[in-house]
Order: structure tokens, then sequence, then C-alpha cells
């Protein structure tokens, strides 16, 4: 592209050059036909920087939907904090819950030994069958001990496998948005790049 300068020194110098090297034309018709060359070129000229001002115009459009999209991705990871915050939310009020329902049963396990002792003072002294009534009622609670046991390993399973799925869903997403983010990317480049 020429500068106006350049612009203004070819055409103080354009008529003696041509002149230098016409061949036998007159002089006023050298001087016409320069002229309207010269009015072409300048025509020419104006039309080049009114595209290149079209082209800056469209650029800045470009730029301006690419702004706009990239806010839509900052917007959609604040929407994902948000829920992973609302997940955490709930994890802590599953634990408070689970801690709640282990000192209840705490309390009534100690209540129940604390039962079991009264009823050992008091019966220590009985005979035999009395004894070995006891012993099977102590075998009843301690199969239910069992039962509860195996139920908490039951529901620790549960929590487990609730834990394992949350880890890969939380791993699938974070792929999920990174292949977003980088087809973004790569459409912004071929967008770009043309």
């Amino acid at each position: 592209m020429l500068a106006q300068e350049d612009i203004e020194f070819i055409k103080a110098h354009l008529a003696t050059w041509l002149a230098e090297l016409s061949l036998g034309k007159p002089q006023i018709a050298y001087e016409i036909e320069l002229h309207e060359r010269l009015v072409r070129v300048e025509e020419e000229l104006k039309h080049q920087r009114e595209l290149m001002r079209q082209g800056f115009t469209l650029m800045e459009q470009r730029f301006e939907q690419i702004d706009k999209r990239f806010e839509l991705v900052e917007q959609r990871f604040v929407q994902i904090d948000k829920r992973f915050e609302l997940i955490e939310q709930r994890f802590a009020q599953i634990d408070r819950r689970f801690e709640e329902l282990r000192e209840d049963m705490n309390k009534r396990f100690e209540a129940i030994d604390k039962r079991f002792e009264a009823i050992d003072k008091r019966f220590e002294q009985s005979d035999k069958r009395s004894e070995a009534r006891f012993e099977a009622i102590d075998k009843r609670f301690e199969q239910s001990d069992k039962r509860s046991e195996a139920r908490f390993e039951a529901i620790d399973k549960r929590f487990e496998t609730v834990t394992k799925r949350l880890d890969r869903l939380m791993v699938w997403s974070f792929g999920l948005y990174v292949a977003g983010i980088g087809a973004v990317l790569a459409a912004l480049w071929h967008f770009l790049g043309q």
C-alpha cells in the first residue's frame, strides 16, 4: 500500500518520466492520457481504502462476537461452581445426619448396656435356668448387633458407590468442559485463521 507521500511524489515526477520515454507523441495528448491514468489510480486507491475500512469493521464485529462467547463460557463456569457448592452442602447435611444417627445409636446401646448390667446384678444369685435364659437374651442382642453392623456396612458401601459415581461424574464433566473449550478455541482459530 502506498503512503500519501509516495502518491504525491509519483504525481510530481510521472509526467517528466513519461515525457522522457515518449516516442513522438505530442506533449498535450500525452499529458491528457497521463492525467486520465492518474485519475484512475486515485479512484482505485480510494476503493482500496474503503475495502480496508470494511475489513477492519468486520474484524471488530468478530472480536465482539468472540468476547460475547467468552462471557457465556464464564457464566457457565459460575453455574458449575454453584452446582458444586450445592453438592458439597448436601454432602455436609448427609454427614451431619449420619453423625446424629451414630450418636443416637450409641446412646441407645449405652442405655441397653446399663439395663443389662442392672439385670445381671439382680439375677446373679438366681438358679441355672435363669442364667440360661439370660445367655439366650445375650445371644439375641449379639445377633441384633451383628444385624445393625451389617446394615451400617451396607450403608457405608452405598456411600462408597455414590462417591465413586460422583468422582466419575466430575471427571467426565471436566473432560467435557475441556473438550468444549477446545472445540470453541479450534473454531475460533479456524475462523480467525482464514
